[in-house]
């Protein structure tokens, strides 16, 4: 008699969607199967040889905790029975004027050991879930936002390295350069079971819902920094393989989580997958989306929002993709395409349907408000490089952008006064909302900076940048004295100079960085009470028993009536 064995799971469960009253629990197991979660059931489907499944639950009860088991084919397989953590529980909005978000960016799947530990420190999204596990339920972030680079597609951990030498790979994989890079769909699978199965990080994100955002080493490092380096790659042999792997596997694994129930619904390859009967013709569409996305970016809109909390507190999370829509036309550079744009703006805008907002997340992986001296370098390098200077420095400048990052929205000058009109529009509408907050991360430290827009009354509207990277990636010492010395007084006003004497103008905006940078792993959470808000900034530490922890570093009101500030 064959062995009847029992389908399990590869990666999963994690809880992406919630509201008021329905949520959705997304799932990878090893073949195909019936998924159960609360009495609500879906049929995996299959490409690549992996199977997934997302299933929507929708007869939830506002503001309750219920406990939930996942289910293959009728026999239970989450909770872990081994696990030290408590059940994991689908949290639904309260209908009151509180709601708590967490966010950070950037995190390698380093092992917790003391090896590890002692090259990456401390890992935040460990400590937040130890922090979680021993207390109430009230004092949990309602939702995470996982602002870029979960997985690092170009530096791989030594465990994957090993199974990449182990393929035996030939042919365009065996290109020198990208030997040691993951090259496909199915390289990619394995980074994501390793970066969220380790039991901390597992239990948070199935009790958490979250939210995510790509970031170049989802791709590759300097990924659409500029033209030069757009028409370089897009000729090397391994470049449509990665492609293919990087857009395939991020809608699957994080994209198809952002959307609400009704964006489900509406979205052509959701209803593809799910209604295609072939698993290679499944397989085949998903690859050409892929491709198509990144070939023709207007194909494909990885933008998205979020509401949050019920009839007393209206919260937007509006995050805006930085890294695939944009133009790198020297003439019309853009972080953002015009369809895009246009999006953003009507997404971002106060509805006139009466439904509030009072306040804006808008997240992007890129901080739009940088630290000063990088701020002046950024524009000085985006007009040397498309040729302020002549010839030679135009070379220069290129090989300066791509060797020191210098791709945010400060290097987007066009697209940075773009923002900036759409803040003062929103601001001076008559319903505005109290805070308009910018969630970044990508730079491997942590600040807070408050901006004061012309025309805008900061105790109606206030403007900041919050920006926490890394959750476990911290920057090099030689790196971090750079990043210092950029921001000193006396660089600031040599870099300002240079930008001046490029015909760089200034920027219709000013900025104080209030508290920061500082370049420990951590975590912030923005506190949203009625029309007030403030921010804890956490950063994470080791204790005496070798415990992942979260310590407060500060506590920040970002509205007039946002609380006590305290280091």
């Amino acid at each position: 008699m064959p062995v009847v064995t029992t389908a399990s799971i590869v990666v999963g469960p994690l809880l992406r969607y919630t509201d008021t009253t329905c949520a959705t629990v997304w799932v990878e197991t090893d073949r195909p199967c019936e998924v159960e979660v609360l009495g609500h059931r879906e049929r995996t489907w299959s490409v690549h040889g992996h199977h997934y499944a997302l299933v929507l639950i929708e007869d939830l009860e506002c503001g309750t905790e219920t406990e939930y088991e996942v289910r293959l084919d009728g026999a239970q397989v989450w909770p872990d029975p081994d696990s030290t953590y408590p059940p994991s529980v689908i949290r639904t909005f309260r209908d009151d004027e509180t709601f708590r978000l967490a966010f950070g960016s950037c995190r390698v799947a380093a092992p917790l050991d003391a090896a590890g530990t002692k090259q990456y420190g401390a890992d935040a999204l460990v400590a937040l879930a130890n922090r979680m596990a021993t207390r109430p339920y009230e004092t949990w972030p309602d939702a995470l936002f996982m602002a870029g680079d979960q997985v690092y597609a170009d530096e791989p951990s030594d465990h994957i390295q090993r199974r990449l030498r182990e393929a035996h790979r030939s042919g365009a994989d065996a290109d020198s350069e990208v030997r040691a890079e993951i090259g496909n769909y199915e390289e990619y699978t394995w980074l994501y079971a390793e970066s969220w199965m380790s039991e901390p990080v597992r239990w948070l994100l199935s009790t958490v819902p979250t939210c995510m955002l790509l970031d170049d080493h989802d791709l590759r490092d300097d990924w659409n920094t500029s033209l030069s380096w757009r028409e370089w790659v897009t000729q090397e042999p391994w470049w449509r393989d990665r492609v293919v792997g990087a857009f395939g596997s991020y809608w699957v694994y994080q994209h198809l989580g952002n959307l609400a129930p009704d964006q489900l619904a509406e979205d052509a390859t959701y209803a593809m997958v799910r209604s295609t009967t072939d698993d290679d013709e499944r397989t085949t569409r998903l690859d050409d989306f892929a491709w198509r996305s990144d070939a023709e970016p207007d194909s494909a809109r990885w933008s998205f929002y979020r509401d949050f909390g019920g009839d007393h507190l209206g919260v937007r999370m509006l995050a805006i993709d930085s890294r695939c829509s944009r133009n790198l036309d020297p003439a019309d550079r853009a972080m953002v395409d015009t369809a895009e744009w246009a999006w953003v703006v009507d997404k971002a805008t106060v509805p006139a349907s009466g439904q509030r907002i009072d306040h804006l997340l808008l997240g992007t992986t890129l901080p739009f408000l940088l630290l000063h001296g990088i701020h002046h370098l950024e524009g000085w390098d985006e007009a040397v490089s498309e040729g302020a200077w002549g010839r030679r420095a135009k070379r220069l400048g290129e090989k300066v952008r791509q060797a020191a990052d210098l791709e945010h929205w400060s290097a987007f000058r066009q697209s940075f006064h773009d923002v900036l009109d759409l803040l003062q529009r929103i601001a001076r509408a008559e319903r505005a909302p109290a805070s308009i907050l910018i969630l970044s991360g990508d730079v491997h430290c942590s600040y807070t900076a408050t901006a004061r827009l012309p025309g805008v009354e900061a105790q109606r509207t206030a403007v900041h940048q919050l920006t926490m990277s890394p959750f476990r990636n911290p920057l090099d010492v030689p790196i971090k004295v750079a990043n210092r010395a950029l921001d000193t007084e006396p660089v600031r006003w040599l870099l300002h100079r240079l930008a001046r004497i490029a015909r760089v103008p200034d920027v219709p905006v000013d900025w104080d960085v209030d508290h920061g940078p500082w370049f420990d792993n951590g975590v912030m959470v923005v506190v949203m009470e009625g029309r007030s808000a403030h921010v804890e900034v956490e950063h994470a530490a080791i204790d005496d028993d070798d415990q992942h922890v979260l310590r407060r570093t500060l506590t920040l009101p970002l509205t007039a009536s946002g609380g006590a500030q305290s280091p």
